[in-house]
C-alpha cells in the first residue's frame, strides 16, 4: 500500500474518531493507538488490571474534564483471529476495536449484558459512519 494511501486512511481514522467524540458532546485530546502482540498485551492485562486472558483491547484513561484522551494497547494478533471468528474483514475488526476503546475512555462499559448492548450499538453506529 503506497505511502499516501496509508496517510488518507490514517486522516480519515482520525477525523472519524474525532467526529464520534465530538457527537458525545466531548472534545477530542491525544488518542495514541499501541499496536502490540498478544503476548505484550496480556501483561499489560494482568499487570495494570489483574486479569489473567487474553483480549483484544487495554484501554488507558487520561480524560481531563471534557476533553477525552488515552492509550489504546490493541493486539493485532488477536484483532486477526476475531476477524475469521466475527467472518469480518481484519480492516472491520481493528476498526470496531478502536471505536470500543473510544467509547470506553467515553464512559461507556461492557461489564453486563444490558451494557454491552448499548456499546454494541454504539460501535454499529460509529461503524457506519466511518463507511460513508
Amino acid at each position: 500500500m503506497s505511502s499516501n494511501i496509508l496517510k488518507a486512511k490514517k486522516r480519515k481514522t482520525y477525523n472519524w474518531l474525532k467526529q464520534t467524540i465530538e457527537k458525545e458532546k466531548k472534545t477530542s485530546g491525544n488518542i495514541s493507538i499501541i499496536l502490540t502482540s498478544k503476548k505484550e498485551l496480556l501483561k499489560i492485562n494482568k499487570k495494570y488490571l489483574k486479569h489473567s486472558y487474553h483480549t483484544d483491547i487495554v484501554t488507558f484513561n487520561y480524560n481531563e474534564n471534557n476533553v477525552i484522551s488515552g492509550d489504546l494497547f490493541i493486539s493485532l494478533p488477536q484483532i486477526k483471529e476475531n476477524s475469521k471468528t466475527y467472518n469480518v474483514t481484519y480492516e472491520q475488526e481493528l476498526l470496531r476495536v478502536i471505536i470500543h476503546g473510544v467509547f470506553h475512555l467515553l464512559g461507556y462499559n461492557d461489564k453486563t449484558e444490558k451494557e454491552k448492548i448499548v456499546m454494541r450499538k454504539k460501535e454499529d453506529n460509529a461503524l457506519s459512519f466511518y463507511y460513508l
